[in-house]
């Protein structure tokens, strides 16, 4: 089952701040784990940013899943996110 992904608003403006070869490589990815997020995802210890995270890289995607076809995604578009 392939989710729907809703970008945040943080997120938007993160992403267009990427160099285009980086984009290209986390927008890909991202669109890949979509079919299977939970499969590559970590869970986040404190749900607070969201409740769970893949690692793309030196960058860190964290999102949420609501429902059964939704993907929330906030990503911290940087190699240190925490």
């Amino acid at each position: 089952m392939k989710y729907e992904l809703v970008y945040t608003r943080k997120a938007e403006r993160g992403i267009e701040k990427l160099e285009p070869n980086v984009k290209d490589r986390i927008g890909k990815t991202i669109l890949r784990y979509s079919e299977e997020p939970l499969k590559f995802a970590e869970k986040l210890s404190n749900p607070i940013l969201g409740e769970y995270r893949f690692r793309i890289g030196d960058y860190r995607v964290i999102f949420d899943i609501e429902g059964d076809e939704t993907i929330n995604t906030t990503p911290f578009i940087k190699s240190v996110a925490y």
